[in-house]
């Protein structure tokens, strides 16, 4: 069974509408994975918008859409997803349980609607047709012939990483994290395990990283470490800090070609058929 990996949004922490970031993107972080049997989406930030659009273009009635997490940068694009607006479309969601947080992903979009935030309730989107909140470690199989795995993330307040398995096919959601100087994360490795392509959060390089200890995000240069230690076949690098134009970008995306051929930057609306 056949999929493609479209990434709507690659950006981290805030959006990033510039003249800077116009060949790598602005969009924060949106994935949509098709396959066969259904569209499975991961993340709701800004690049979710063009998603939509995609969506209604193509004709789709149904999509499940999975949080890693629901910091902003990963949510506010939702309420911009026109589908949802839709009685006749089946959108179904899930969100990992969050450190801190006793309340579940129903009542954080809830919040991010209300009034004074935003003027339209997230009861006007009737096609809404579930909401769950689960325990990181369970296996979904939102489709026949797809299984999802997940695990958990370093970040704060916890964050959710997955593996999408479809046929022969295997991909991996892994952001926002932040890894260990020296020591492999099993958990990441676990997800990354022999993937045709691992999503990888890389918001820094291996220089900028020690400024930034505790801030849950990882490096470039981490990626290529974990993606051949799991013998990835493909990384790619994913939620740009919004301090790295597309000069930044550019510099980055050689110095990690000359690293490692299996290297691809991602860009909004680059596609990459498995």
């Amino acid at each position: 069974m056949a999929c493609s990996v479209k990434f709507w949004g690659v950006r981290g922490s805030i959006a990033c509408p510039s003249p800077d970031h116009v060949v790598y993107g602005g969009n924060t972080s949106c994935i949509a994975v098709t396959t066969e049997a259904g569209i499975v989406i991961f993340d709701a930030g800004t690049g979710i918008r063009g998603l939509g659009r995609d969506i209604i273009g193509r004709g789709l009635g149904q999509a499940q859409l999975f949080f890693t997490h629901t910091h902003w940068d990963h949510i506010n694009g939702f309420p911009f997803f026109a589908p949802a607006y839709n009685p006749a479309f089946r959108l179904e969601i899930r969100g990992p349980k969050q450190e801190g947080s006793p309340r579940g992903i129903q009542h954080v979009l809830t919040g991010q609607m209300e009034t004074p935030n935003f003027p339209v309730p997230l009861a006007a989107m009737r096609g809404i047709v579930s909401y769950e909140d689960f325990e990181v470690g369970r296996v979904f199989t939102p489709y026949d012939g797809v299984t999802l795995r997940t695990a958990p993330l370093k970040h704060p307040n916890g964050a959710c990483g997955y593996r999408l398995e479809t046929g022969d096919a295997a991909m991996a959601y892994i952001t926002d994290t932040e890894h260990t100087p020296g020591t492999i994360d099993e958990n990441v490795l676990f997800l990354m395990k022999d993937a045709d392509l691992v999503i990888y959060d890389c918001t820094y390089t291996d220089a900028e990283f020690p400024s930034k200890v505790g801030w849950g995000h990882s490096t470039w240069q981490e990626g290529i470490r974990l993606a051949r230690a799991a013998g990835a076949r493909r990384l790619a690098i994913f939620h740009h800090d919004p301090e790295h134009t597309d000069d930044v970008m550019a510099g980055i995306e050689a110095e990690a070609l000359a690293t490692w051929d299996g290297v691809v930057v991602a860009r909004d609306n680059m596609e990459i058929v498995l």
